[in-house]
């Protein structure tokens, strides 16, 4: 049985080229397309689709507004297309929280949508979106929703010395932009730890992620930069295209950028950067890979395992594509697997504050 599709944009041209690109592969049909969201949500409901594509930018009823309800009346998945602009990336995150599966982004120029890469990250994402987990969506927001309700937003450092014991990498893909809202706004102020995060995203939106999670947080959050410093009770995002690495200098640690060749398709790669963490020596590892598709992550968790760190998993219950962490635990590369609502305790109670 094929993926059945409802493909939803106001432009006509974009609905031919999606409608076009998807079935041309024999796992997926596109079953009717739609010119806003309103038109959409009339056709939902007799059409039942696995998976919607989904434009942000629409007139008389809005992507945002559109995916709202279907997450509380159809919780069918949806792929975001977004535009590459500040506007656009926020927008983007906003439909992660409210329950997007994924995203992709459209080229400035229309005519470049047909590419050979940009088809296959369609095709690739609207076949993860049909086999992810729905109900950990709603899981997830619960979570997100009960660490808010414990703890207040300030950022004001009684300790002055940024200097720490413990450096805790974590590597996510797929329904990380919501996992990491499990996790890191629920980090105290004061931690022991520097941490570092590498987020499947392209240039741009993880400078947004970065931005909406540091409002949220009582750390500092931020998008890394190169020959940048680790400090204690920060956390720094891995910037979209470029690879991070951590570097040891003296008796610190530093961030080093580079735009080497992608590693398993992913620059950044969460393996580029739990492999230069497990040479590190003079400060506790820690590695935690959460949810996504694919492999990424898996070998060089391990590493950080095989090195006497200390590893962490996000069970399948949780993950809304549990493949990341699957093969990290196939691998033998996992210490522990926890449900994501208790990632963040655990951290805290391993490295102290």
């Amino acid at each position: 049985m094929p993926i059945n599709i409802l493909v939803v944009d106001d432009s006509a041209f974009m609905r031919r080229i999606i409608s076009d690109m998807l079935n041309k592969d024999h796992e997926l049909k596109v079953i009717d397309t739609s010119r806003n969201g309103k038109d959409a949500l009339e056709k939902i409901k007799d059409l039942k689709p696995d998976v919607i594509t989904l434009d942000v930018e629409m007139p008389i009823m809005d992507g945002l507004e559109t995916l709202d309800i279907i997450m509380k009346s159809y919780k069918i998945p949806v792929v975001m297309l977004s535009s590459l602009t500040v506007d656009g990336a926020e927008a983007t995150l906003k439909a992660l929280e409210l329950g997007a599966v994924d995203f992709i982004t459209k080229p400035t120029s229309i005519f470049n949508m047909n590419n050979d890469n940009k088809k296959q990250e369609l095709i690739s994402k609207i076949k993860a979106a049909a086999s992810a987990k729905i109900s950990a969506v709603s899981a997830v927001s619960s979570i997100i929703e009960n660490n808010y309700q414990k703890k207040t937003f300030y950022k004001s450092y009684e300790d002055k010395d940024f200097t720490f014991s413990n450096l805790i990498a974590i590597g996510t893909s797929t329904g990380g932009p919501k996992a990491l809202q499990a996790i890191i706004p629920y980090i105290p102020k004061n931690i022991n730890a520097g941490l570092v995060v590498v987020q499947h995203m392209p240039p741009g939106f993880t400078k947004s992620l970065a931005s909406r999670l540091n409002s949220m947080s009582q750390i500092i959050v931020k998008e890394a930069e190169d020959g940048e410093k680790i400090l204690k009770a920060h956390c720094y995002i891995s910037p979209g295209d470029y690879h991070t690495k951590i570097i040891k200098k003296l008796n610190s640690y530093y961030i080093e950028l580079s735009k080497d060749k992608p590693v398993s398709g992913h620059r950044p790669s969460v393996d580029v950067l739990m492999n230069s963490v497990s040479k590190l020596d003079g400060v506790n590892l820690y590695g935690v890979i959460l949810t996504g598709m694919g492999a990424d992550g898996a070998k060089g968790i391990k590493k950080i395992l095989d090195n006497q760190g200390y590893t962490i998993a996000q069970d399948e219950e949780t993950s809304i594509i549990y493949g990341m962490p699957k093969v990290a635990v196939k691998l033998g590369g996992i210490k522990k697997i926890l449900s994501l609502n208790n990632i963040a305790n655990h951290l805290i109670e391993k490295v102290g504050v």
